[in-house]
């Protein structure tokens, strides 16, 4: 017997035999929303705050690198941990060391504190750092938004094409997972104190400064097809955003339809930015939904779509409005990083002549691993 696929196990049945039989189906009559949606503005402002935040803690952790490299180093500057935010691999880590050895690792630990926070984030509210918080996602969506402007629509992908494409960044992430999987607590804390380790950060600002024509054309390649096909980066290669996804499939809260509500017009899939077929689902529970709540925003009906936990379909008063979710992201996120202050875990414990020595030869710092 064939197997049916998840899409076609949760699809909601034709309504009605007789309007089957018939050739046609009745019209629903529209019960229409009352009140504003504000979840996108909400959601835009969340995006605009931390894209906005990173610049300036980018713009800092550059001057205070370029302090070292001019060897004025009495500048008052104090190097910015949220910077390990683009540091990732290290804060997994991290993460491994923490829950081999149950201690807080002192070098880059602000890594580990910020994916914690992410994966956080992504459980209770599925993927929603991507399309709330990450910068890299917030232009993306805003190449994509300018390509569909110029162009007026964006390109979608033959399934054939999709679906493989999406496998990648679940493969780069099962490469990532593996590598540290293989590696001890010692080996672990051994990397970090290697000079590559130390001054991982700088490496990176070192890599956007200092960019290869061949890193230069893949950026500018991926950036100009980011303008005819939605989130190119976050739906095929983002090892990250594959790690967030299997993370909110855990998730309770969901995107859920109420069919009988439901009008039919298609306008919540038509507005999905992972082309996810909402109209004809009683529930999302794809690793690809990000929580944008677009498909929310968009929808005509009363009570028709909404943003909630099981079980609260004849409940409307418990559902999750936008406000709620994006309170919830924002505690989340002052909660563990202010947790991580107050216990004296955010700053990495990296005495300044190390820096002194080691930050104006970042270029030649090489890799541990072989």
């Amino acid at each position: 017997m064939a197997t049916q696929t998840n899409s076609e196990l949760f699809r909601i049945p034709a309504r009605g035999a007789e309007a089957k039989a018939s050739g046609s189906q009745p019209k629903k009559k529209i019960v229409r929303r009352v009140g504003r949606d504000y979840s996108q503005a909400l959601r835009h402002g969340f995006q605009l705050a931390f894209l906005a935040w990173n610049v300036y803690l980018g713009a800092v952790f550059f001057l205070w690198v370029r302090q070292f490299e001019t060897g004025r180093q009495a500048t008052g500057l104090t190097r910015p941990s949220g910077a390990e935010g683009w540091l990732p691999i290290a804060g997994l880590m991290n993460l491994k060391y923490w829950l081999v050895t149950r201690n807080v690792p002192g070098i880059h630990p602000a890594a580990m504190f910020l994916l914690v926070t992410f994966l956080s984030v992504s459980f209770l509210f599925r993927k929603a750092f991507c399309s709330w918080l990450c910068p890299i996602g917030t232009v993306s969506e805003y190449l994509w938004r300018a390509g569909r402007k110029l162009v007026r629509r964006n390109l979608v992908l033959p399934r054939w094409v999709d679906v493989p494409l999406r496998g990648l960044k679940y493969l780069l992430l099962g490469f990532f997972i593996w590598a540290i999987s293989s590696m001890s607590a010692e080996a672990i804390a051994g990397f970090m104190r290697s000079p590559y380790g130390l001054i991982a950060d700088v490496k990176m600002l070192n890599f956007f400064r200092h960019m290869g024509e061949t890193a230069a054309v893949i950026l500018a390649t991926l950036m100009i097809a980011s303008l005819f096909v939605k989130n190119l980066w976050c739906r095929y290669f983002c090892p990250y955003g594959a790690l967030l996804g299997l993370a909110s499939v855990f998730s309770p809260t969901r995107i859920r339809r109420n069919p009988r509500a439901c009008i039919d017009c298609g306008k919540c899939a038509l507005v999905c930015p992972s082309s996810l077929p909402v109209d004809k689902l009683f529930s999302i529970k794809s690793a690809e939904c990000t929580g944008c709540m677009e498909c929310v925003a968009a929808c005509p009906a009363q009570e028709a779509l909404w943003a909630g936990l099981p079980g609260l379909t004849d409940r409307p008063h418990r559902r999750l409005p936008a406000w709620a979710l994006a309170a919830g992201i924002a505690l989340i996120f002052f909660g563990i990083i202010g947790y991580a202050k107050v216990k004296g875990y955010w700053n990495s414990n990296i005495p300044e002549a190390v820096y002194i020595e080691l930050v104006p030869h970042a270029d030649q710092a090489a890799h541990p691993m072989p």
